[in-house]
């Protein structure tokens, strides 16, 4: 778990534009701290936490954004592109939905059928996944999908690959076979690509304006870590699962 939110306790050298007790929203950089499940952390990037975001979502998004954002730019989503993303009701797929869908685009979104109504509810239009995607997607699209996202790393490229009928207009975070299809992997730093952190303030003015949500589907003390991790690796997997802690200024989620 590297993504965290609280109150900012100490402000690094350089940093401007926030104060002691501001609240903040991010990740760390689990390279050097290994993760954020602890009452401090120190956040590589960050962003205001907006009133309308929960704590609670607020500590579940900083990675979920970055990734969902820097994957959408890459792909060059816009206005008026039909955006296919293999993996929605997850952790990034729920995110990368709405943030792409706030930039105009059409997105269809494949998952199991008992999670199409949650995928539907983020704003994409539900598809099963597996064998015949690339038929189910026409029915739905009225012919192909511009541009295709994998966030799950279920071996779904050739059909995607079917679905946008060229390789190019695929991009994968999860299945680093991609190459051998001619389908890039985005890896974001390790990848020397440019980072999607400009999407934390966009995801929280989103949240400010009802158009953006952190789907959350499970919540432990941080006394509970083992059962949180173990939460995590089963599903349903419909958002993020999230561990609580004590500020040092005051009991808060």
């Amino acid at each position: 778990m590297v993504d965290a939110a609280g109150l900012v306790d100490e402000v690094g050298d350089g940093v401007t534009g926030f104060a002691l007790g501001d609240e903040v929203f991010g990740a760390v950089d689990v390279s050097r701290l290994g993760g954020a499940a602890a009452e401090f952390a120190v956040l590589a990037f960050w962003a205001a936490k907006p009133p309308s975001m929960s704590w609670e979502e607020a500590g579940a998004a900083g990675t979920s954004v970055e990734t969902a954002t820097r994957a959408l730019d890459r792909l060059g989503v816009r206005e008026g592109t039909t955006l296919l993303i293999d993996g929605a009701s997850g952790g990034v797929g729920g995110v990368a939905v709405q943030l792409a869908v706030a930039r105009g685009a059409r997105v269809i979104g494949t998952g199991r059928p008992e999670n199409h109504a949650f995928i539907s509810r983020l704003g994409a239009v539900p598809v099963a996944h597996g064998p015949g995607l690339a038929e189910r997607v026409r029915e739905v699209a009225g012919g192909r999908a511009d541009l295709a996202l994998d966030v799950a790393g279920a071996g779904s490229l050739r059909e995607l690959v079917a679905v946008t009928g060229t390789p190019a207009s695929v991009l994968t975070i999860a299945d680093f076979t991609g190459p051998e299809l001619g389908v890039a992997v985005s890896q974001g730093a390790l990848g020397g690509e440019p980072h999607g952190r400009h999407g934390l303030a966009l995801a929280a003015a989103l949240s400010e304006e009802g158009r953006f949500w952190v789907p959350v589907r499970a919540v432990f003390p941080m006394d509970r870590a083992a059962e949180a991790h173990a939460a995590a690796a089963r599903g349903p997997r419909q958002g993020k699962v999230v561990l609580t802690a004590p500020f040092a200024h005051g009991e808060h989620d």
